[in-house]
């Protein structure tokens, strides 16, 4: 952050941790103290939705943050290192066996990622194992994967996954995880080491704010059209957080990076017209469409109408996501990492840099 907005006059960074806001004294308090504003930008993002299930959330891994990735790449390498120590077969099926649940595009891609790591590392990585055993499972509630894509697509990555030797199971909605079993609505109960929660998401609130403000079930911030917290016209949120209901999004617009993106820049605009006494200019979003990679030469893309399947919307996800990483040395970097893996076929970080403490003895019963 600190090198993206060097060289803003009057700019001043400040790492820490918002307890809460105080809209009347127009205050944040913080770790570091209190900060005043006159006006308040919240751009707090989202965070896993667990939809009150308190046995999920204690026991299943979460992808949304930097340190979940960490500790669930650890996990996977601990549990592949814990089933070469194990006798017990089922115990080691357990350990081999992972479940993702929710189709939406963090699982269909995780389960695609996993799938590849199956069939191209984990036979070299671990010889003296048979991998073959090991099964992903990717679960989702509704009747199909990727809801928010058009049915080609979703049908198309369906058809991609079992491919890559996915299990599919769909209309199937997944009621607990105590460690060890995963239960469901109907008779299916899968037996695993490790359960991922990909099934939905909610607005990273922050205290201080009307409960009139936040919207039930999703936790976001009830925004006009201009951003502005609704009752508080000093306050804006914007991405993720935001909530602002339309004719067209009448649940608000998709937690996604695009409208966060347009929102941030029509923001800026507007804050230095609200500074020069000159009316606000209202949002519009503009979809770009959707995207998800499966994985190698498989992906699926939605943009503006043009739907397309297979190598070249791979090529087209690569080069969109590319463009959008901060800082050339960056790209080259993510590029030339990119070239290699795919030459190669190989990922090179495959390492526990923390451990991630499990309970392995649920599975010696």
């Amino acid at each position: 952050l600190r090198k993206v907005l060097i060289g803003y006059d009057n700019f001043y960074f400040r790492l820490a941790e918002v307890d809460n806001v105080d809209p009347k004294k127009k205050k944040i308090n913080t770790n570091i103290g209190d900060l005043s504003y006159d006006y308040l930008v919240v751009a707090t993002g989202s965070e896993t939705n667990f939809f009150g299930n308190e046995e999920i959330e204690k026991n299943a891994m979460s992808m949304k943050s930097i340190p979940q990735s960490l500790n669930l790449r650890s996990l996977i390498l601990e549990n592949f290192e814990q089933a070469l120590l194990t006798d017990d077969y089922h115990e080691r099926d357990a350990l081999m066996n992972f479940v993702i649940v929710g189709g939406g595009p963090t699982g269909v891609e995780l389960s695609g990622a996993l799938a590849e790591i199956k069939k191209g590392i984990l036979p070299k990585d671990y010889p003296d194992l048979d991998t073959r055993r090991a099964q992903i499972n990717i679960v989702q509630g509704g009747d199909c994967l990727l809801p928010g894509f058009s049915a080609q697509a979703s049908k198309k990555a369906e058809d991609f996954l079992e491919e890559l030797g996915v299990q599919v199971w769909k209309g199937v909605r997944v009621t607990g995880y105590n460690g060890k079993t995963v239960t469901t609505k109907t008779d299916l109960v899968f037996e695993t080491a490790t359960l991922v929660w990909a099934a939905g998401v909610k607005g990273a609130g922050i205290k201080g704010l009307d409960a009139a403000d936040i919207l039930a079930g999703v936790n976001r911030i009830n925004v006009n059209e201009f951003n502005q917290v609704k009752g508080h016209p000093d306050i804006f949120a914007i991405g993720d957080i935001a909530c602002m209901v339309t004719e067209d999004n009448p649940r608000g617009h998709p937690m996604v990076a695009q409208p966060a993106i347009q929102q941030g820049k029509l923001l800026g605009e507007n804050l230095e017209r609200l500074l020069a006494h000159k009316s606000m200019k209202p949002f519009e979003y503009k979809d770009k469409g959707s995207m998800a990679t499966i994985g190698r030469n498989k992906a699926v893309c939605d943009i503006k109408g043009y739907r397309f399947q297979g190598v070249f919307a791979w090529f087209v996800w690569m080069f969109v996501h590319l463009f959008f990483i901060i800082g050339f040395r960056n790209r080259t970097v993510v590029f030339i990492n990119w070239v290699y893996n795919y030459i190669k076929f190989d990922r090179e970080a495959r390492l526990i840099i923390r451990p991630f403490k499990r309970d392995y003895s649920l599975f010696k019963d």
